[in-house]
């Protein structure tokens, strides 16, 4: 592909999200760094701790509860990321008219959304899966001292690629908020409630499968697979939205 057909946002833009983005990157190697801690660290003393019956737990230092805690943190981490995509990736750019400039000088609408929907996807999906494989694999070597149950919502969401799925869905849910709404605060409010709805009530969806699909991959793939599909009408109907306000 010529780079002349290469979706591209201004550097006037990238710098405006770097914050945003170096804020992404410093909560994924806090997360990554505080499993393999558990890993190399905490599991394997309370491991020998357990064999020898003397035990003695910390809140803050038990494995269990730190695996707990990442969990629900990583779980409703999209949330976050649905508030940002819809405030300050393309709200902000909307409400204050910078988009409208970008579109009647150098780029159409179309091309703008498509930039930044690749420029921020690339970092949030790689970050995302990071912290699912680590997750997933800190979880599933520590099954000996970790007692957490796999159908839970803070085992079930980060341990895959279900993880990755809502932070797409989530950036996506944004852009269709802002689009939408053409306000930073309502495209907030919307991207927000509409990520932390399918979060809460996702388990609504899978738990009917569990007669016919009682292994975690197949629970977890059908869920995945239900997040893209909802990620996908997400991101056409920003299109169309966008569509009808092309100057």
């Amino acid at each position: 592909m010529s780079t002349a057909t290469v979706p591209r946002l201004h550097p006037g833009v990238l710098r405006l999200h770097r914050p945003a983005l170096l804020v992404w990157t410093a909560f994924v190697v806090l997360c990554v760094g505080a499993l393999l801690r558990v890993h190399f660290s905490a599991v394997p003393r309370d491991r020998v701790c357990e064999r020898a019956g003397r035990c003695t737990y910390a809140a803050f230092a038990d494995a269990n509860n730190v695996v707990n805690f990442l969990g629900e943190v990583l779980s409703y981490a999209p949330c976050a990321v649905a508030a940002w995509a819809g405030a300050a990736l393309i709200g902000r750019e909307l409400e204050s008219g910078t988009a409208k400039l970008a579109w009647t000088q150098s780029v159409s609408p179309a091309r703008w959304l498509t930039a930044t929907l690749l420029t921020a996807a690339v970092p949030l999906l790689a970050g995302a899966a990071a912290l699912a494989v680590a997750f997933g694999r800190v979880w599933s070597a520590g099954q000996d001292v970790l007692v957490t149950d796999w159908t839970w919502d803070r085992v079930f969401i980060p341990r895959g690629p279900l993880l990755p799925a809502l932070t797409l869905f989530a950036l996506a849910v944004g852009a269709f908020g802002a689009l939408a709404v053409r306000r930073v605060l309502p495209a907030l409010a919307v991207a927000l409630g509409v990520t932390l709805v399918v979060r809460v009530y996702l388990r609504e969806v899978w738990k009917p499968l569990r007669n016919a699909l009682p292994g975690f991959w197949e629970l977890h793939l059908a869920a995945t697979g239900t997040v893209l599909v909802l990620s996908a009408l997400a991101v056409a109907g920003a299109y169309a939205v966008l569509g009808r306000h092309m100057p």
